[in-house]
C-alpha cells in the first residue's frame, strides 16, 4: 500500500479526500493535518463532518497533527493538499523541500513555469516537468497541481475539439455554492438570486485552459494559442458546475462528428478514472446538475445540447465540482504519479 497524508483534512475538500480514500485499493491514510487549533484532537472532533456518507471509522479516532513536515511520518509516500491557497503558498514548498511529493488542489503556483498542471486523461506527459522543477528548486520532492473546478469541467471537451482546429472559446458558467466552501456564500446572498461574478475565477479559466492544452517540449510547456473568454456566475445549486460553451473552430464538423469525438475521448487506466471520460446527451436540456453530477461516480464530464454555429459549435458541459473538480482531481493525479513511478 502507498501511504498518504491529507493536508487541511478538516475542510470541505479535505473531507472529500477522506471519503474517496476510505476504501481505496492502493492508498492508505497515514496522517491527517489541520490548523494548530485542531491538532491533538481526534478527527471526528476536529472535523465538522458534512459529506453525504458517514465518517469512515478507520479515521474517526486518528489524531490530527499540525501542518508541518515534522509532524508527518517519514514513510509517507504521497501528500494530498486541500489547503486554502493563502496557507498552501507558505507551507507546500516546505513539504517538497523535505522530500515529499505533493498533489495539490490549491490554486497557488498553477501557472508557474515549472509546476505541472495536470488532468491525467488530457496531458499526463506534463508530469515530466517534475525533473525541470527539481533542477530549478533543488527539491527531492515535487509539487503537482490540478486545475480549478470550472476549468476541469470544460477542458476535456476542448481537448477533444482541438482535433477540429480550436481557435477561440467563450464560456459562461453556472457554478454551485459548494465551490465557495461551506461558509462561502450565505443563504441571504444566493437564494432567489444569481451572483454574476466570482473573484479570480474567470482569469483561472482563461489561463489554466491554455496551459493544460499546451505541449511539453522537454523543458517547458508551450501554452496553446486558443483565446478563452469566461463569465463566471454563482447559482443556487449545491454541487455540479454547468457551463455553456461556444467554441470557434477552423474546421466545420457536423453535430454528429462532435458527439462522436466526445464519445471517443480517451480515458486512463487508473482506479478513479471514469470510463467514458465524457458522457453525452442528445437532449437539448441536458446535462443538469441534479440529474448528472454523479456520472462516473462523480468523476465523469457530461456534455449535451450540441448545436452548430456560424463559427463552430455551442454545447453544455457539467462536472461535479468537489469530486471531479477538486479532491477527485488531486486523487487521480496521485494515482498517475504512483503508476508512473514518481513516488
Amino acid at each position: 500500500m502507498t501511504r498518504v497524508a491529507v493536508l487541511g483534512a478538516t475542510g470541505a475538500v479535505g473531507q472529500r479526500f477522506i471519503q474517496l480514500l476510505s476504501d481505496h485499493p492502493t492508498f492508505e491514510i497515514a496522517a491527517l493535518t489541520a490548523s494548530a487549533d485542531s491538532a491533538g484532537s481526534p478527527y471526528r472532533e476536529a472535523a465538522k463532518w458534512r459529506v453525504d456518507t458517514p465518517i469512515p471509522e478507520a479515521v474517526a479516532d486518528v489524531e490530527v497533527v499540525e501542518t508541518t513536515p515534522e509532524a508527518v511520518p517519514d514513510d509517507v509516500d504521497l501528500i494530498f493538499s486541500s489547503l486554502p491557497s493563502s496557507v498552501a503558498e507558505r507551507v507546500e514548498s516546505d513539504f517538497c523541500e523535505a522530500g515529499y511529493v505533493v498533489s495539490s488542489n490549491s490554486s497557488n503556483e498553477r501557472g508557474a513555469d515549472d509546476v505541472p498542471l495536470v488532468i491525467p486523461e488530457i496531458n499526463p506527459d506534463h508530469l515530466d516537468l517534475i525533473e525541470v522543477q527539481r533542477d530549478n528548486r533543488g527539491w527531492d520532492g515535487a509539487l503537482v497541481k490540478n486545475p480549478n473546478c470550472s476549468t476541469i469541467t470544460m477542458v476535456p471537451t476542448l481537448a477533444t475539439l482541438d482535433a477540429f482546429g480550436l481557435e477561440r472559446v467563450h464560456v459562461s458558467t453556472l457554478q454551485a455554492v459548494s465551490g465557495a466552501g461551506y461558509s462561502g456564500v450565505t443563504s441571504m446572498e444566493i437564494l432567489d438570486n444569481v451572483i454574476p461574478y466570482i473573484g479570480g475565477e474567470e482569469e483561472k479559466m482563461e489561463t489554466e485552459s491554455r496551459k493544460l492544452l499546451g505541449e511539453f517540449d522537454g523543458s517547458q510547456v508551450q501554452w496553446h494559442d486558443v483565446e478563452v473568454s469566461a463569465s463566471c456566475n454563482r447559482v443556487a445549486t449545491l454541487d455540479g458546475h454547468l457551463e455553456n460553451v461556444w467554441a470557434e473552430l477552423s474546421d466545420d464538423p457536423t453535430v454528429a462528428e462532435i458527439y462522436a469525438a466526445f464519445d471517443d475521448a480517451a480515458t486512463q487506466d487508473l482506479h478513479s478514472a471514469p470510463d467514458p471520460l465524457i458522457e453525452t446527451f442528445d437532449e437539448p436540456d441536458r446535462p443538469q446538475p441534479r440529474l448528472d453530477r454523479f456520472l462516473g461516480n462523480g468523476m465523469a464530464v457530461a456534455a449535451g445540447g450540441v448545436q452548430e454555429t456560424p463559427a463552430g459549435v455551442q454545447y453544455n458541459t457539467l462536472a461535479h465540482n468537489t469530486l471531479r473538480g477538486a479532491a477527485g482531481a488531486s486523487l487521480l493525479n496521485g494515482e498517475l504519479l504512483d503508476r508512473n513511478g514518481w513516488l
